[in-house]
């Protein structure tokens, strides 16, 4: 029997019971809040941040007792390693604890009790202490009065080589407090033999020492800075309230002005406010250049053919920061530098800030990745002079891609972007489907750059061969489903079935919708990556669901975004999308992060690329939503607002402003329109 669409009633079967919400978004605010209590104690998270020089990973936990502790795992990427891999950034541990080094009227600080922690651009911790003897297990009522207020601001520098912590003391009691902070620097030295450039130094340094009076009421800040540089070097001693202030403008004026989501669901907009904040944050300046890199304590100062060329690059425009779309411009010009008249693979990722490459997987299909991310890139950046620059390499990665077709009519590859994690046959579901969009957005490109007619045709002719022999040959019931195997011999359902739904065919899209929400492949987490594993993958996830708003199944896609929205932003690992599990305990990587903003911006609004100056445009607006808009988009070589509302006779009012103009429709919920920017 061929297994229906599960009806939306019980999509929350699939996923249990709703997402246990240990955050809070502030009232009237894009931030989140913690405010912990006995019954939410104990609690560790981990959490990445990142700057144009250095990342970190502060692993934290507020204790039984109310207190809060943290690691710092260092990452500077330019300050290579050896052997000069993948993984060869210099990293190094610290868990000096600061509150313990200061005096209080003599005294130490004892018996802190965490009030709050706010996650906005950096980690915010707010508690009480009192000083004098410990009270080991005592009850929150029963410790010594409090008399110092701390508040901890956690964040790297937006620009150097630093991890920055302020401290803010603040008097809350009645009698005047005498301030002692210590002069102190941690300085560790490396192996010379370890380091590309001979020895480093990490150091830990505290600013702003002395002895101060505070008075009831008064405050005073100090600094702690974790940094490191080549041996001969100096150490910098930087103004911390300056780069807080700069880390900040970073998220107000890159992040926060552009690409407004406005739902009447506040967690969705909350959350897709987050993960513009990850996806843009974690770019570094190497010598090679703007460097897009996923983090997660491994992949620093390199770039790859998924998670920059394929995942976050086509997203950049849309959100308009600058040094994002220098960082994708960049990648496709390194990944150019692998082109040949022999047809032999480009490489899966460049690193080692551009000097070296990385291979090892075989031909993951990277080449369909590329031309698939380039073309709608260009196409969504609408830079003539950038798509110019980027046609040879797209036209290079697509004849590749032809050279690959099998007798079947399908694309053959070593692996997919999981490298051989699970099997993938001779020709696997992903690297068809992105081959087959890249083959549709050249079309549309090639004809704004004015390529003769005779190669967009015979682009068109590809495409559309391509898509019938998708059908015939990954075509299959599965498990009851009327949906895709994922490759010849494939009898378990598989996560990216969602491929064929994100690229536009939709031929087997109800029975694909169906497999991606039923028990076979749903938990609580995500989407299984196979069938009867225990593994998920984010990026599967994002895809699907991307997927199922793009094949029209709003009510369902909403209600599983929700849910995802609600754990990964208000859940106990937060704010971002994460990488895997049980694979690198659920690393924030950065990638992921732009794979949800893909959501709203392909998804909820259906936006395709199909010039520098047009797109099609498919909004989803779910059933209990009046309205939803999409503020200053900065594609396209402009900046624009959609807005959509539901009429009373159930249609859709869309309307487009840009530029002191206005395009204003109304269409059927479920249709498409084009729009073209004068």
């Amino acid at each position: 029997m061929i297994k229906q669409l599960l009806l939306p009633a019980v999509l929350l079967l699939a996923c249990g019971t709703a997402t246990a919400q240990r955050w809070a978004i502030a009232p009237g605010e894009h931030r989140i809040v913690w405010t912990p209590d006995a019954a939410s104690l104990p609690h560790n998270d981990h959490i990445e941040m990142s700057g144009e020089q250095m990342a970190f990973v502060l692993r934290w936990s507020v204790d039984d007792d109310g207190s809060f502790r943290g690691e710092r795992s260092l990452v500077f990427p330019m300050l290579r390693t050896v052997p000069n891999n993948t993984h060869a950034s210099l990293m190094y541990r610290m868990a000096t604890d600061i509150p313990s080094l200061l005096g209080v009227n003599g005294l130490v600080l004892q018996n802190e009790c965490v009030d709050s922690l706010t996650i906005d651009g950096a980690l915010t911790v707010r508690s009480r202490w009192a000083i004098g003897v410990m009270n080991i297990g005592a009850a929150r009522d029963r410790r010594p009065t409090p008399c110092i207020e701390m508040t901890r601001r956690i964040f790297p520098s937006r620009t150097l080589p630093l991890m920055c912590e302020r401290y803010t003391l603040r008097n809350i009691g009645t009698s005047p407090l005498s301030i002692s902070i210590p002069e102190l620097s941690q300085v560790v030295t490396t192996d010379p033999a370890k380091g590309v450039d001979g020895t480093y130094v990490i150091r830990c340094d505290l600013l702003g020492d002395g002895t101060f009076q505070l008075r009831e009421g008064e405050s005073l800040a100090f600094d702690a800075v974790f940094q490191a540089f080549r041996a001969g070097e100096e150490p910098l001693r930087p103004d911390v309230a300056q780069e807080y202030a700069a880390r900040m403008d970073f998220v107000h004026e890159a992040i926060d002005a552009n690409l407004i989501l406005e739902t009447p669901d506040p967690v969705l907009d909350t959350e897709f406010r987050y993960a513009k904040l990850r996806a843009s944050e974690s770019i570094f300046k190497t010598r090679g250049g703007y460097m897009h890199a996923p983090g997660g304590e491994s992949y620093y100062a390199a770039i790859w053919c998924n998670d920059q060329a394929e995942y976050v690059n086509p997203f950049f425009p849309f959100l308009g920061y600058d040094i994002g779309n220098e960082s994708a411009t960049n990648a496709y010009r390194h990944f150019a530098r692998f082109m040949n008249d022999e047809y032999r693979p480009i490489p899966s990722s460049v690193i080692a800030e551009g000097l070296d490459f990385w291979s090892a997987a075989g031909d993951r299909g990277d080449a369909a990745m590329v031309a698939y991310g380039a073309a709608r890139y260009a196409l969504a950046l609408g830079d003539r002079e950038v798509a110019q620059e980027l046609w040879p390499l797209i036209e290079w990665c697509l004849e590749y891609c032809r050279r690959k077709v099998t007798p079947e009519g399908v694309v053959a590859s070593d692996s997919d972007e999981l490298e051989g994690r699970f099997p993938s046959g001779e020709a696997n579901l992903c690297t068809s489907t992105l081959y087959y969009d890249a083959l549709r957005s050249a079309v549309f490109l090639g004809r704004d750059l004015g390529i003769a007619a005779s190669q967009t045709r015979r682009y068109a002719r590809e495409a559309d061969a391509l898509a019938r022999a998708i059908g015939r040959y990954f075509g299959a019931e599965m498990c009851g489903y009327e949906t895709y195997r994922y490759y010849d011999g494939n009898t378990k359902l598989r996560s990216w079935i969602c491929m064929p739904l994100i690229v536009g065919l939709y031929d087997r899209a109800e029975g694909t919708v169906a497999a991606l929400l039923g028990p076979e492949l749903r938990t609580e987490d995500g989407l299984l990556t196979e069938q009867g594993s225990t593994t998920f993958w984010d990026r599967a996830t994002l895809y699907a669901l991307r997927g199922v708003f793009q094949a029209g199944y709003t009510e369902e896609a909403l209600q599983w975004l929700q849910h995802y929205s609600a754990r990964r932003l208000l859940g106990d690992h937060v704010p971002y999308p994460i990488e895997a599990w049980p694979e690198g305990s659920q690393r924030h990587l950065s990638a992921e992060s732009g794979l949800y903003c893909r959501i709203v911006t392909e998804g909820l609004f259906g936006i395709r690329p199909t010039g520098f100056r047009s797109f099609d445009l498919t909004p989803r607006l779910p059933a209990a939503w009046p309205e939803m808009s999409l503020r200053r988009v900065q594609a396209f070589g402009t900046t624009f607002d959609i807005e959509v509302e539901r009429l009373d006779d159930g249609r859709l009012s869309v309307t487009v402003d840009y530029d002191g103009h206005r395009v204003e429709r109304v269409i059927a919920s479920g249709k498409s329109l084009s729009v073209r920017l004068s």
